[in-house]
C-alpha cells in the first residue's frame, strides 16, 4: 500500500465522520488542529483512495490539498537570532514549509555569524541532525556563504537544502562538495515575503525540499523499515497514557524514518521500549529510543529492516 501526505480543511460540524473514514482505509492521521470553527487534519492516506476523501468531505466544505512535506520534521538554520539574520526570510521559510505539512524547528546559532568566527557548536550539530533536513537560511552575499558554510556544516548527516541571494547556479558553483538543494534568490529580507516573485522563490525552495526528501525516502525504500513511522506513532499513543497530558500541538512528532516522543527520556524510555507493537513484538524490538538533545525527550530511531529481520 502507497500512502501520500494530504491536508483535509473544513468545519468542525461532523468532521469525525472523515476522521473514521481515514481510519477505516487504513491511513493515519498525523497532526490534528481545531482553529475556532474549522479542523486542519494532516494525514498519510493510501493513494488510491484520495478521490473517496474528497468526496466525502465535499458535502461537508471540506477540501483535499496534495501535502507533500506531512510526516517530516525539518530543521530552519539561521546563522543567528540577530535582527539582520533572523526576520523574515527564516520566519516566512519555517512558515511556509509548515504549510506544506512539514514540522518546522528554527535553530539560531550562537556562533554563525562573522566570516571568521562563523561555527557550530555540538549540541547545535546534534540538534539539526535529529532532523529529516535541514534548510540553511543564509545571507545576500556569495563571499560570505562560500566562506561560512564549510563550517557551519560540519558534522551534518542530514540533506541539506541551501538558500542564498545569488542565484541556484552560483550558489551550486561555490559549495563544495556539494549539497542536497539549491534556492537562490532568497537572501536577507526586512520585509514579509508578500510580493509574487517572492512567494515564487518560497514555492520553489518548497519543490526543492519536497525533491530532497523523495530522494531520501527512496533510499530507504532500497532497506524499508520494520515498522512505519505512522503506525508507530498510532502504538505509542494508545499504550502509553502519559502521552495524553502533554499540553503539545503535536506530543508525537512524525518523521521520514523515527518520531520524536515529547516526554522525558528517564522516565519513559522504558516503558516506551517496553510497548507491543503486534506479535510479541515491542517497540524496542524495531527501534532505538534515544535521549534526545531538544529538553530531554526521546527520540526514536526506527531500524531498518536489514537490521531486525522484522516487519510489522
Amino acid at each position: 500500500m502507497i500512502f501520500v501526505p494530504i491536508t483535509y480543511k473544513g468545519g468542525v460540524y461532523r468532521h469525525d465522520e472523515v476522521v473514521d473514514l481515514i481510519e477505516d482505509l487504513g491511513g493515519y492521521i498525523v497532526q490534528k488542529h481545531m482553529i475556532a470553527q474549522e479542523v486542519v487534519l494532516q494525514c498519510l492516506v493510501p493513494r488510491e483512495d484520495v478521490d473517496l476523501i474528497r468526496e466525502v468531505g465535499k458535502p461537508l466544505g471540506g477540501e483535499v490539498i496534495v501535502a507533500p512535506l506531512v510526516g517530516t520534521e525539518i530543521a530552519v538554520v539561521s546563522p543567528s537570532l540577530e535582527i539582520h539574520h533572523l526576520p523574515h526570510a527564516s520566519c516566512d521559510v519555517a512558515e511556509y514549509l509548515r504549510r506544506a505539512g512539514a514540522k518546522t524547528n528554527m535553530v539560531g546559532l550562537a556562533r554563525g555569524f562573522g566570516k571568521r568566527i562563523a561555527n557550530l557548536n555540538v549540541e547545535e550539530r546534534d540538534v539539526i541532525n535529529e532532523h529529516d533536513l535541514a534548510v540553511y537560511v543564509l545571507g545576500s552575499f556569495e563571499t560570505c556563504i562560500e566562506e561560512k558554510f564549510p563550517a557551519l556544516r560540519r558534522g551534518i548527516t542530514v540533506p541539506i537544502v541551501l538558500t542564498g541571494a545569488p542565484d541556484a547556479e552560483r550558489l551550486k558553483a561555490i559549495i563544495d562538495p556539494p549539497v542536497e538543494g539549491y534556492v537562490g534568490g532568497l537572501g536577507r529580507c526586512m520585509h514579509r515575503t508578500k510580493k509574487p516573485e517572492e512567494l515564487a522563490t518560497l514555492d520553489a525552495m518548497v519543490e526543492e525540499v519536497s525533491r530532497a526528501l523523495d530522494e531520501r525516502r527512496e533510499a530507504i525504500a532500497k532497506d524499508p523499515l520494520s515498522v512505519s513511522p505512522a503506525r508507530l506513532m498510532d502504538v505509542i499513543m494508545e499504550n502509553l497514557p502519559a502521552i495524553h497530558m502533554v499540553h503539545h500541538p503535536t506530543p508525537v512528532t512524525v518523521q521520514i524514518a523515527g518520531l520524536r516522543v515529547k516526554l522525558p527520556y528517564d522516565e519513559y524510555a522504558q516503558s516506551l521500549k517496553e510497548i507491543e507493537i503486534e506479535g510479541g513484538v515491542t517497540v524496542g524490538d524495531v527501534a532505538e529510543a534515544l535521549p534526545s538533545r531538544m529538553r530531554n525527550y526521546i527520540w526514536v530511531r526506527i531500524k531498518p529492516f536489514s537490521e531486525t529481520n522484522l516487519m510489522v
